[in-house]
């Protein structure tokens, strides 16, 4: 089933910021086609705040069946259309993508890419993703670094694009999780405690055209 024009969708928008991302929004299907769906802005009902879209925003979604049941997808911004208001152009899920189980995590992607790491006393070094994604990234490190849950970083990640193009993303992250491998290395987790948009919305496009090559 596939949620259709004036169904409401419920939205919650990737961000660093745990509280932000938490917040529920609801946006009502203006429009659609084949491949995108057209919503209105969002709209927080407790507050009664709009949401601001940007390009490329991750989103966990769901819409309410007439039988009641919940029905979820992820799915991104696209662009946007002025029409009479401004409607807000998303990726319009695959019917297999649509679970009943909740998603409350947004995409990730497992990727090999260089990340350069900044600790308190100017301590640096240099480490490789196996995930990357628009809340945090994981990644792998020689021991001998003096990092635990709790630690802050000071990250430089390296960003290539199908195009050939490479960008960088700089961000302040925080350790979640430490874990010791086989190898002896150290598996790092971290969520993202300062990042720009602009910064984010980098990984974020990384992320989705790895999703592209995978599916091809």
């Amino acid at each position: 089933m596939l949620p259709v024009i004036n169904q409401m969708l419920y939205l919650q928008i990737a961000s660093s910021d745990e509280e932000e991302a938490a917040l529920e929004y609801k946006a009502r299907i203006a429009d659609g086609t084949d491949d995108e769906l057209l919503i209105e802005v969002p709209l927080h009902e407790g507050t009664g705040r709009l949401k601001r879209l940007f390009l490329g925003d991750e989103i966990s979604a769901h819409f309410i069946s007439q039988e009641g049941v919940k029905n979820y997808f992820n799915t991104h911004v696209l662009g946007f259309k002025e029409d009479t208001f401004r409607l807000i152009r998303i990726r319009k899920p695959e019917t297999e993508s649509i679970t009943k189980i909740q998603r409350r995590h947004f995409l990730r992607v497992a990727a090999e890419l260089e990340i350069a790491i900044k600790l308190s006393g100017n301590i640096r070094f240099i480490g490789l993703t196996d995930d990357v994604g628009g809340g945090g990234i994981s990644f792998m490190v020689d021991a001998k670094w003096p990092i635990g849950q709790g630690t802050e970083l000071d990250c430089w990640l390296l960003v290539p694009y199908r195009n050939g193009s490479v960008d960088h993303s700089q961000f302040k992250a925080e350790v979640v999780r430490v874990k010791t491998l086989e190898n002896g290395k150290h598996q790092v987790m971290a969520k993202f405690s300062k990042i720009l948009d602009s910064e984010r919305q980098r990984i974020i496009r990384f992320c989705f055209e790895r999703q592209l090559d995978y599916r091809k």
